[in-house]
C-alpha cells in the first residue's frame, strides 16, 4: 500500500498513516531530506498538538501533549552512534507507555523495537513529490 503526494497534499499522507496504523508505535524511515519531520509535524498537529513541534535531532526525543493525559513521543535517532544510546534515554519505557511513539531513523534501533509496530517508508521522487509506503512486518 502506498500513496504519492506533494507538500500541498500532506494531509492526504497524514490520513494514509492514520487509516493504516494499528499500533501505538510508528516507524517512519527515509533518506535525509525526504520530509519525515515535516510529515510528523503535520501528523502531530492533526492529532491535536498545539505546541511548537520540532525535530528532536539533538535531544533524541520530544514530548507533546495531545490533551491532559495523552502524549506523543517523537524520536529522531539519526545522530546516535550506538543503538545502546537509545536505551540510556529509556526507549523501552517510552515504547511500553501506550502513548503514541513516532520514530525517525527507526532502523538504527530496530533491534529494540517490539514485534508489532507500524512501519512506513518515505521516499523523495523529486523536489516536490514524495512516496509514502506502508511496510508490512
Amino acid at each position: 500500500m502506498e500513496i504519492i503526494f506533494n507538500e500541498n497534499q500532506i494531509k492526504t499522507a497524514v490520513n494514509f498513516i492514520l487509516e493504516n496504523k494499528k499500533y501505538s508505535i510508528i516507524r517512519i524511515d527515509g533518506e535525509i531530506g525526504s520530509g519525515k519531520t515535516t510529515l510528523i509535524k503535520s501528523l502531530c498537529k492533526s492529532l491535536g498538538v498545539r505546541e511548537n513541534i520540532s525535530s528532536p535531532t539533538f535531544s533524541l526525543v520530544n514530548e507533546y501533549l495531545i490533551n491532559k493525559k495523552d502524549k506523543i513521543f517523537h524520536f529522531d535517532f539519526y545522530r546516535i552512534k550506538n543503538p545502546y544510546e537509545a536505551l540510556d534515554i529509556g526507549l523501552e519505557d517510552y515504547l511500553e507507555s501506550n502513548h503514541l511513539c513516532i520514530l525517525e531513523w527507526g532502523q538504527v534501533v530496530s533491534e529494540y523495537l517490539p514485534e508489532k509496530y507500524d512501519f512506513f517508508s518515505l521516499n523523495k521522487i523529486n523536489e516536490n513529490t514524495r512516496k509514502l509506503k506502508k511496510i508490512n512486518i
